[in-house]
């Protein structure tokens, strides 16, 4: 059962104390031998390095990659790969790798035409394919970025790494730097690089006066740039190379770092762990435990591996720069049986019920009558926790076996239940465990939410004095929430929020785990059962929507029991007016209203243009009017002459 392994981490986390600088542990840190393991690590961070911005709609990349490599010959995987984003694609990327010692390089550029610079001497391609010019020899890092910025121009990147074991380089990328590349000292290269190297310095020792026979692997991680809550995932693998391994672990993890490190461990192992800030496992990544205060100095760790673990041995101390993956190796071997006259038979000591972990396990669930407990059998055996059965404060209200599980279930009104101010369910849960005949009480309380109302009302101004039933497009409208009964127990959360205009137009989101999400929603107050915000429905939507529905979950918790959360929904209807007139749905009066204007405003433009015409064209094209009477050839030219040199006010003589 896979998941056994990693529940039964839990029953050795204790809380430690920060340790007296005044006394000093009795150990001694050297380099361990070759059987104590390694420790890789993934990180941005690099010992000197530097970003340069492309120029706009630029496809060529320049990047220098300065590495040192301790062994006579090492291997290297470097991987390029092209970022994804609204940025020109590169289309020339050029590696100028410099090397230190000799490497045997894979490298890895699916559907990117990347040349290098490279001395063939030092750099040995697995493929003959790869397109590379000879490089120079440089023993300072000036003289190889004086030669790049002059063969090359601009630099996109330079990172200068320590025995990297492989290394992923991001092409394509929109960078905020500015040229010149000037390299830093522990410079982060964020989503640029990313490198995996073997920790150096893994250092060991053995207290002279331990007791205790555990092992204990400490790995501090070092403060980085970044202030934000980051997670950094651990993952430790105890083996033994001959395949005997040890039946009974006694492990020691201590993890220091920065507060704002959250640790996710991954194994398979038995393992006391001690840790600053939060930690989880990675069966159970949203089960966060609590860590503790550590000392920041390397004896208070020794001191505190010592005299709070009962460590014996330090198989393993290193610092590791900011990182997001650590990976720990090592052998735990079970010692070699020597055979002997009288063997005496030793059975190695049950691990003991964690009842910390069994407490999380029990989470009570309410309906609108009832609450009830699960308690799955396989996590029972992992904890090694040998439950005879479950009761409530009633003894009589005992857990019923199902489909493989325990289960605990009561009414409100039964099995000894108590109702705090209407609203909070409590009672206890009595663990009966065959090794003990006296049981172990654990409080459980949920939520009534059947005894809970929550009501939404929308309003036209902040000061929240008078309801709206009405939206009116490109007006803010304002939302309250109000949870009763209010109680200080409680704590009130907008979960979401989300507005519905009907089957011809999508659904629009405004609140999300009482975040605002969009510019147009505004977050204003929340208390204890009071929640308030604001939103603005844009003023043109074709169609225009004449209903919509405002419906919110609200996440109603028990202060400090973030278990007992749950969620109660509620909705409201809304109307919705335009103040812009809209033309659909003209009447039969108003179409012919506009159509008998159309003609009269057409039929006086064509006049217009025909006056106009007749008046202004030339006296060449104007045809003879003839006479009603008989006249003489000239005096009908003359008369015709004369009409045409008339005024427009003399029409009388074209009669």
């Amino acid at each position: 059962m896979e998941g056994a392994f990693y529940i039964a981490m839990f029953l050795a986390a204790s809380v430690v104390s920060l340790a007296s600088p005044l006394e000093k542990a009795d150990c001694t840190l050297e380099l361990p031998d070759s059987e104590t393991g390694k420790v890789t690590y993934t990180t941005n961070q690099v010992s000197w390095g530097c970003l340069g911005q492309k120029p706009p709609n630029s496809t060529r990349e320049v990047h220098v990659l300065n590495l040192r490599f301790p062994k006579d010959f090492s291997e290297l995987k470097l991987t390029i790969q092209v970022s994804k984003g609204n940025v020109p694609q590169p289309r020339d990327v050029h590696v100028i790798l410099n090397v230190q010692g000799y490497v045997n390089l894979l490298l890895q550029a699916p559907g990117i035409p990347v040349s290098l610079s490279l001395d063939p001497t030092k750099v040995f391609l697995k493929e003959a394919y790869v397109d590379y010019s000879v490089l120079p020899d440089f023993s300072r890092k000036e003289e190889l970025l004086n030669w790049a910025q002059r063969t090359h121009g601009d630099l996109t990147s330079y990172a200068e790494m320590d025995d990297p074991q492989s290394i992923i380089l991001h092409v394509g990328q929109a960078l905020a730097s500015t040229f010149p590349c000037v390299p830093e000292s522990n410079f982060d290269m964020g989503n640029h690089l990313t490198w995996k190297a073997i920790a150096p310095g893994v250092r060991g020792c053995r207290f002279s006066k331990g007791l205790g026979k555990k092992v204990a692997h400490i790995l501090k991680v070092t403060q980085g740039s970044s202030s934000s809550p980051q997670t950094v995932e651990v993952k430790m693998d105890l083996s033994c190379p001959s395949g005997n391994l040890a039946p009974t672990l006694e492990t020691v993890l201590i993890l220091q770092g920065p507060p704002n490190v959250n640790w996710l461990i991954d194994s398979n192992h038995n393992v006391q762990i001690g840790t600053t800030g939060e930690y989880s496992f990675k069966i159970f990544p949203d089960k966060s435990i609590p860590g503790s205060i550590l000392s920041d100095t390397i004896q208070g760790l020794l001191h505190e591996a010592q005299r709070k673990f009962n460590a014996s041995i330090i198989a393993s101390y290193v610092e590791i720069p900011p990182t997001s993956h650590i990976a720990l190796w090592a052998p735990s071997c079970a010692p070699k049986i020597e055979t002997s006259p009288s063997p005496v038979l030793t059975t190695p000591p049950m691990m003991s019920c964690y009842l910390p972990l069994l407490s999380s396990l029990l989470l009570p669930q309410c309906s609108p009558d009832s609450m009830t407990l699960v308690l799955k059998k396989e996590f029972i055996m992992v904890l090694n926790c040998q439950i005879n059965h479950l009761s409530f404060r009633d003894p009589t209200c005992q857990s019923q076996e199902k489909d493989n599980q325990l289960v605990l279930s009561s009414t409100f009104y039964g099995c000894g239940m108590n109702v705090k101010k209407g609203v909070i369910l409590n009672n206890e849960v009595a663990v009966t465990l065959a090794s003990s005949s006296v049981p172990i009480l654990i409080e459980v309380e949920c939520l009534n939410t059947s005894a809970f109302s929550v009501h939404m009302d929308a309003y036209s101004s902040q000061q929240f004095l008078r309801t709206s039933s009405t939206i009116e497009l490109g007006q803010r409208v304002y939302v309250q929430v109000i949870v009763t009964p209010a109680i200080e127990e409680l704590t009130a959360h907008l979960d979401s929020c989300s507005l519905d205009l009907g089957p011809e137009a999508d659904p629009v989101e405004l609140i999300h785990d009482q975040m605002a999400k969009s510019p147009r929603v505004n977050f204003l107050a929340a208390d204890s059962n009071r929640i308030q915000f604001s939103f603005l429905l844009r003023g043109h939507m074709v169609p225009t929507p004449m209903a919509a529905t405002l419906s919110c979950n609200v996440g109603l918790t028990l202060q400090n029991k973030h278990e007992t959360k749950t969620l109660v929904k509620t909705s409201m209807k809304l109307n919705i007016s335009n103040p812009i007139p809209t033309t659909q749905g003209l009447g039969m009066p108003a179409v012919l209203g506009i159509t008998f204007g159309a003609f009269i405003i057409g039929a006086l433009l064509t006049a217009a243009l025909w006056y106009i015409y007749s008046h202004t064209r030339p006296p060449g094209k104007r045809q003879p009017v003839m006479a009603t009477g008989p006249a003489s050839e000239s005096s009908s030219t003359n008369h015709s002459i004369g009409s045409t040199q008339s005024t427009p006010c003399s029409t009388s003589s074209m009669a």
